[in-house]
């Protein structure tokens, strides 16, 4: 009889054990997989995706400035995430966001933002970043026939007063790998240093690959690209698309990115409007 005493008592407790197991598991199971549906998705306004970039919006980024049209990497890119979380062409708001502030730490009013903006830890403080979309170099931009123009090497850049938009990688570039002897001139953005370099304020100019392809082929008559580099050790620079720190929808646009990329898509976008940009000489 105490052998079934003990038995019977114990087993209430058995099925507790096993009725809560599950359950428990499951909560956890949910709470770390959060829906990617779009009636799921956590936006900013409720049935659109709300898209930042800056203004104005250059190529080869953007076409005519026109961030809406889905010409351009960027432009391109950003709809098809948008495709692929769900959205319709009509469906995708975007807004203004200024670049100098987009990495600002605080509440935003957008998704997601897309303008170049490098995967960089110091920013990942106060904001997030989806995966890498593109792998970028620096660029020096200068006159033809200028003595800059000429070099071949990283080192050589240190003699010349150079130039980039504030708060770029590229201005870090110029800080951290080239290390020049003045101070660099800093802008508030790529106009003023595009203006810059044709007043003759400053030797060259540092940007993206792709922005300096395009501002030496279509912006500034009689300058060229006098080459690229990696900024850090060696390492591949990349873009990624900016989110409020805590986002829940950064594993969702992984993903898209992810299946954009297994399948393709990514690969054709980029050979369609950056493939220009490949020849450009490395500098040592």
């Amino acid at each position: 009889m105490r052998l079934r005493r003990t038995a019977l008592a114990v087993l209430p407790v058995l099925v507790a054990a096993i009725a809560c197991a599950p359950a428990d598991e499951k909560e956890d199971s949910d709470a770390s997989a959060a829906s990617c549906d779009k009636g799921d998705l956590p936006l900013t306004q409720e049935g659109t995706l709300t898209i930042g970039t800056d203004s104005p919006a250059f190529s080869p980024w953007f076409v005519d400035e026109d961030p809406t049209s889905g010409e351009g990497f960027e432009s391109a890119v950003a709809y098809a995430v948008a495709k692929e979380l769900g959205f319709t062409a009509e469906e995708v708001t975007w807004v203004t966001v200024p670049f100098n502030t987009s990495f600002a730490p605080g509440e935003k009013n957008f998704d997601f933002d897309i303008n170049q903006i490098s995967i960089t830890d110091e920013r990942k403080q106060v904001v997030d970043f989806s995966d890498g979309y593109y792998s970028a170099s620096q660029a020096v931009v200068a006159l033809e026939g200028s003595p800059v123009s000429e070099v071949t090497t990283v080192a050589e850049l240190a003699d010349f007063n150079l130039g980039a938009q504030t708060a770029t990688t590229s201005l870090k570039a110029i800080r951290d790998v080239v290390k020049p002897k003045d101070e660099p001139a800093v802008f508030e953005d790529t106009v003023a240093a595009k203006n810059a370099l044709l007043n003759g304020q400053t030797d060259a100019i540092l940007a993206d690959l792709p922005t300096a392809f395009y501002i030496s082929a279509a912006e500034i008559p009689g300058s060229k690209v006098v080459g690229q580099f990696q900024p850090e050790t060696g390492d591949q620079e990349e873009f990624g698309m900016l989110f409020e720190k805590g986002s829940e929808l950064v594993p969702c646009v992984d993903d898209a990115l992810a299946t954009l990329t297994d399948d393709g898509t990514l690969a054709e976008i980029e050979q369609k409007w950056l493939s220009d940009v490949v020849d450009v000489p490395e500098l040592q």
